[in-house]
């Protein structure tokens, strides 16, 4: 059994930390009951891991974020279906849309409305180099001004029934500066019309380093009162979730790295929101059941010959739940067809034995990309 320890608390999985009741999480209109949700995870959040994540508890999902620009050019052809695809069985699902001008986000927004999202999400927090670079995501909290631009169009080019929300990090860094505009776009936003704001608590300089700053997001939900305040940042066991709901008070949070090839840490969440104990990590045959329904939704949605490259990342994400972890991660990184996966099926599966909690340090982001998305989360 893994444990994580970070500056501000400690994470042991096996624990039980609900100490009292959960609130039942609305957004704007939309009433989504159990307050753990899946964030939006670049490149990962596609509609397979989306419908995963709800049948095994998660409320409500958010899709990968896109490019206002992308959408406002996007022609409706079968190799770009995968962008939008969203269906009756994973709603209500949000669109998290990023960019750097107002009339085009606004439009970009129009976009995900018509594509069936159930609500549209700002993302003010990728830290990306490239992307901030580009006066997006989280670029916006140097400029309240045009962020709170954005918003207005945003709201305003929206359907009054579809809620409209927003993601922002702590600031840009731990300037008086950026505390500054964070409150300035936090109260804007609201008074804007936003129904909800997720605060991840590292700063955009900080990007993945160093532990999330979960005394800031209570401070934001005493300010607040009782608007609708979810967090994000160190979220990677079922008792993480719930230790930031009690330390806080927010009123849910998101989980992004942590419920990559891991949607069962929803199910967990359930089971101790329900006063049961932490259930076992799930066994290999059970893993291997997942893992052959997310490619054969995959398949669907990509297709045959695309498949295989879309699925690599999700079994080395897998893997890590396996007794085993390092060679199953090593053989499915070598996949490209549905054969291929399957043989690493037969190879590591076949044989019932116990799952293990994810450890620690398949959480950790590498490189520029932003892996836990622009979302970005947990």
């Amino acid at each position: 059994m893994s444990t994580l320890t970070t500056a501000h608390h400690k994470t042991n999985p096996a624990e039980h930390p609900l100490t009292g009741n959960w609130k039942t999480l609305k957004i704007g209109g939309v009433t989504l009951g159990f307050p753990i949700v899946q964030a939006a995870l670049s490149g990962y959040s596609d509609w397979p891991m989306r419908l995963l994540a709800r049948r095994f508890g998660a409320s409500y999902s958010l899709c990968e974020v896109m490019l206002d620009q992308f959408l406002v050019s996007l022609r409706d052809r079968q190799r770009n279906r995968h962008f939008l695809y969203n269906s009756a069985d994973e709603q209500p699902v949000a669109g998290q849309l990023m960019g750097a001008e107002p009339e085009q986000f606004a439009l970009g927004a129009q976009k995900l409305v018509e594509a069936g999202f159930a609500v549209i999400d700002i993302n003010f927090g990728c830290p990306v180099r490239k992307v901030v670079g580009r006066c997006r995501g989280g670029y916006h909290l140097s400029q309240p001004d045009v962020a709170l631009e954005i918003v207005r169009r945003t709201r305003d080019i929206v359907p009054s029934e579809v809620p409209v929300t927003l993601k922002m990090r702590r600031g840009m860094d731990d300037t008086s500066e950026s505390r500054d505009n964070f409150y300035q776009i936090l109260d804007g936003a609201f008074a804007y019309g936003i129904s909800a704001i997720t605060v991840h608590g590292r700063t955009v300089e900080q990007k993945y380093k160093g532990p999330s700053r979960w005394e800031f997001l209570r401070e934001v939900k005493k300010h607040v009162g009782d608007r609708t305040i979810l967090g994000s940042g160190d979220l990677f066991t079922a008792a993480d979730c719930w230790r930031m709901i009690e330390q806080t008070g927010i009123d849910g949070v998101t989980v992004a790295r942590g419920c990559i090839g891991n949607p069962w840490i929803f199910a967990q969440t359930r089971a101790l929101a329900a006063g049961l104990p932490l259930p076992a990590p799930p066994t290999t045959h059970e893993q291997a059941e997942v893992l052959k329904e997310h490619w054969d939704l995959a398949e669907q949605l990509y297709g045959p010959e695309r498949v295989g490259v879309m699925m690599r990342k999700f079994g080395i994400k897998y893997s890590a739940s396996h007794p085993e972890y390092i060679a199953v991660r090593t053989d499915f990184a070598k996949i490209h067809h549905r054969a291929e996966w399957y043989a690493v099926l037969e190879k590591h599966y076949s044989e019932d034995r116990p799952g293990v909690y994810p450890p620690p340090e398949v959480h950790r982001v590498q490189g520029s990309t932003c892996a836990d998305g622009c979302e970005e989360g947990a």
